[in-house]
């Protein structure tokens, strides 16, 4: 059987001074280390050693070979050469490095269990460091008393130990604004290439571990929800739920009853109490989608127990407690509705502590054809077990007529124009013309309504990229109206002639 299927249980731990006495006979008991492996289950017990004058790579070789004559189970050793075994921030780098290399090498949905009991207290803290932010996982304690059991250590616990790590030198920090830190796990499912988004999601790695609250602003369809997602699997929170409201699709009369709960008898079909988004996310994380549809008086109500850490459900008397971390998200421009009075200016300053700006999918450069390999294959792999399936590929004109397009639906317009396409095609191989049969006509937006000409220069606009972005999406879409007649393309363009056309499709990269 291939490794990568087989090891989906990893025990990683430090060999501790317990550990080497007990191999040796001179401790009671086998040591923290052997005492997890015969009572647990693991494909894989991952071992770190710092090499020193106590402990020496000949005592270590020896606990190895000890070890094994225990278990069948495979054993990797890693040395360490730490200039303490207190000094947080080796431990941490020699940890964190085995451990994205385990997932890298066996998957990311490997399990991973962290052996606290062995080494220094540092090296325990930035276990559950780990644990609770970068790489999840369950943590073991062992004695001889009391046996193995998982040690439970809640976020609020185990945030005592964040600020430390959070502190971490000035170049660290100017790394991870760039974009070039190492991806946690928790964001590898968002497909990226693109400087553009290697800067969020290095702002949103960053904001993770703590709980301020955050606003994710994007055009519909640029994977709000997705980064929401990645933020609670990175945060110390992981281990609660993420419950996802979407405002948007909430009937007015039923959002108080949603967002905070009722009790039995207070209204028309209340017919039992019912508790709401936010005490269904006490200890986790609540995700408010689409925030900007919030009606004003709902607002209000909303900035209240963001204050307060409270709610009030229908029809209760008193106020109910609550801890959560609030994410909301948007695509409306929420300073332009404050500033039209269509959203609460004092709600809006609560909201956005950390603001994400996730970029539209025209604008991710070199991001579209991974999208696209991802979610063709995604699909292939997802439609195996229908009637009459045949694996299918796109061909090349197919691929360049995508690659074109300029997906003012972002990522889910993506999605669903494959779909399609997977869908009708007759043939294993998807054609331009199933692509162009797949792709919907939506009616253009006004330019008033796009913000094209609204656009905040206090950051910048991107000039080019907006006269790019317009040319590549007229001239593709005048060329499917007319059949790719290029004259009449020109024509109704108010080009001067065909070789007019052909200079600007050749200038904005349009086949």
């Amino acid at each position: 059987m291939n490794a990568q299927t087989k090891i989906k249980r990893v025990l990683i731990s430090w060999i501790g001074l317990t550990d080497i006495r007990a191999s040796a006979g001179e401790d009671e008991g086998i040591g923290p280390v052997a005492q997890a492996v015969l009572k647990r289950e693991f494909d894989l017990i991952v071992l770190l050693s710092n090499v020193s004058k106590r402990t020496p790579k000949e005592d270590t070789a020896k606990y190895i070979s000890w070890l094994e004559r225990k278990t069948t189970v495979p054993i990797e050793l890693q040395l360490a050469e730490l200039s303490s075994p207190t000094n947080f921030g080796e431990i941490y780098k020699a940890v964190s490095h085995e451990v994205s290399t385990i997932l890298e090498k066996y998957g990311n949905e490997t399990r991973l269990t962290y052996h606290l009991s062995p080494g220094t207290p540092a090296m325990a803290s930035v276990w559950i460091i780990l644990a609770k932010t970068r790489y999840a996982a369950e943590l073991l304690e062992s004695s001889i008393e009391h046996g193995v059991k998982t040690a439970t250590i809640p976020f609020n616990i185990a945030a005592e130990f964040i600020p430390g790590f959070l502190k971490r030198p000035d170049n660290e920090i100017e790394k991870l604004a760039a974009g070039q830190t190492d991806i946690a796990p928790a964001f590898n499912e968002i497909i990226h290439q693109s400087p553009e988004m290697k800067h969020v999601i290095a702002k949103a790695q960053k904001v993770a571990p703590r709980s301020v609250p955050i606003l994710i602003e994007g055009e519909s369809g640029t994977g709000k929800e997705m980064m929401a997602k990645a933020i609670h699997s990175a945060s110390l929170r992981h281990d609660k739920d993420l419950i996802i409201v979407n405002c948007g699709a909430i009937p007015a009369d039923l959002i108080e009853s949603e967002l905070f709960g009722h009790k039995k008898g207070t209204f028309t079909g209340a017919t039992s109490d019912r508790i709401g988004a936010f005490q269904a996310a006490d200890g986790g994380t609540i995700f408010l989608d689409e925030v900007g549809e919030l009606p004003l008086e709902m607002q209000a109500k909303l900035l209240r127990v963001i204050q307060e850490k409270t709610v009030k459900p229908i029809g209760e008397n008193k106020e109910i407690p609550v801890d959560f971390r609030i994410i909301a998200a948007t695509n409306r421009n929420l300073a332009k509705e404050v500033a039209e009075e269509r959203f609460r200016e004092d709600l809006f300053y609560r909201l956005a502590v950390a603001v994400l700006r996730l970029p539209a999918l025209r604008s991710r450069t070199g991001d579209l054809g991974l999208l696209i390999d991802h979610l063709w294959k995604d699909i292939n792999t997802k439609s195996v077990s229908e009637p009459d399936w045949v694996e299918k590929k796109i061909s090349v004109n197919g691929r360049k007529l995508l690659l074109q397009h300029t997906w003012p639906g972002n990522i889910r317009e993506l999605q669903n124009t494959l779909t399609r396409a997977a869908v009708w095609s007759e043939g294993v191989s998807i054609s331009k013309t199933d692509i162009n049969d797949a792709l919907l006509e939506v009616p253009k937006k006004s330019a008033a309504t796009e913000g094209i000409l609204n656009r905040d220069i206090e950051e910048g606009v991107d000039l080019q990229s907006l006269i790019q972005d317009v040319a590549q999406h007229y001239i593709t879409r005048t060329l499917k109206h007319t059949g790719e007649n290029k004259s009449k393309t020109a024509s109704l363009l108010g080009l001067n002639s065909y070789q007019t056309l052909k200079n600007w499709m050749e200038k904005y990269g349009i086949d």
